[in-house]
């Protein structure tokens, strides 16, 4: 997908929203589970009903991981759904890949030719020829994580230097040497709100996946004024904020309530 495309698709829909597919088999309503594909099932309701919502889908590779051969069934499954079905959708294989030279070419191959997802998340920390093997491919996406939500984020990303740079910022600036903001993105965790900017600052044109909405603690509206831009340059994810409102058979109706919840805040704030 192009950069255009997806600018298109938040101003079409009015919404920076991205739902994230973490889907727990131990977690999704019990009446699914007599279907012969219950993870599908699941997000399949769940994207009908958010898709009006939303511009872009997450699935977290190591829930569908965690199963095996049924997890990737439904991994792929999902991704047909979302590829065939709503093409215009911006799709994110949340994998956190990190490694170099042919092993990288082959999880690159992985996830934008036989799965077709339009990007990836990859760590950053092995460097260049950890990262240029995805980026061989015209019209995919690189999401490097930058600065992340978790506590740990502490113990690497924000310590500084003898000028006061902090690591995630030289990753930032670094990166954007690597490839351009038509096919780079940043992952910045909601949580560290106090850093918004600063992120904002190091990468002015990129566009940044943002988790830590919601449950979490993140805020939305900080978010929505401090990490935008002048093409909005935010993708907004919630998961367990939409996708597991309720665990009877309005399932799918209460998610795409609280995907339209988000929409309108979102709505409000940047339109």
């Amino acid at each position: 997908m192009k950069r255009a495309e997806l600018i298109a698709q938040i101003e079409k829909k009015k919404s920076v929203l991205c739902v994230g597919l973490d889907t727990d088999i131990k977690k999704i309503p019990k009446h699914l589970l007599t279907e012969p594909d219950p993870i599908f099932s699941f997000n399949k309701a769940i994207i009908d009903a958010t898709v009006e919502y939303s511009v872009a889908y997450k699935p977290n590779i190591a829930f569908y991981e965690s199963i095996g051969v049924q997890g990737w069934n439904a991994l792929n499954k999902t991704i047909n759904y979302l590829n065939q079905t709503y093409p215009e959708v911006f799709t994110i294989a949340d994998a956190k890949r990190g490694d170099i030279g042919n092993t990288s070419k082959m999880y690159a191959e992985a996830f934008f030719e036989t799965m077709n997802f339009d990007s990836i998340t990859v760590a950053p920390y092995m460097g260049i020829d950890s990262v240029t093997p995805f980026l061989a491919f015209q019209d995919k996406w690189v999401i490097l994580l930058a600065l992340t939500s978790n506590t740990g984020a502490f113990d690497f990303q924000l310590t500084e230097d003898e000028s006061g740079e902090a690591l995630f910022e030289r990753v930032l600036k670094k990166a954007q040497k690597w490839a351009s903001p038509e096919q780079l993105m940043f992952v910045l965790g909601a949580t560290k709100t106090e850093f918004l900017e600063r992120v904002r600052k190091a990468a002015p044109d990129s566009f940044f996946l943002i988790p830590g909405v919601g449950a979490q603690g993140g805020s939305l509206e900080a978010v929505l004024t401090k990490a935008t831009n002048k093409d909005y340059g935010v993708l907004v994810n919630s998961t367990r904020g939409v996708i597991y409102q309720a665990s009877g058979e309005d399932f799918a109706q209460k998610a795409g309530v609280a995907a339209q919840e988000l929409q309108r805040e979102m709505a409000a704030i940047l339109f």
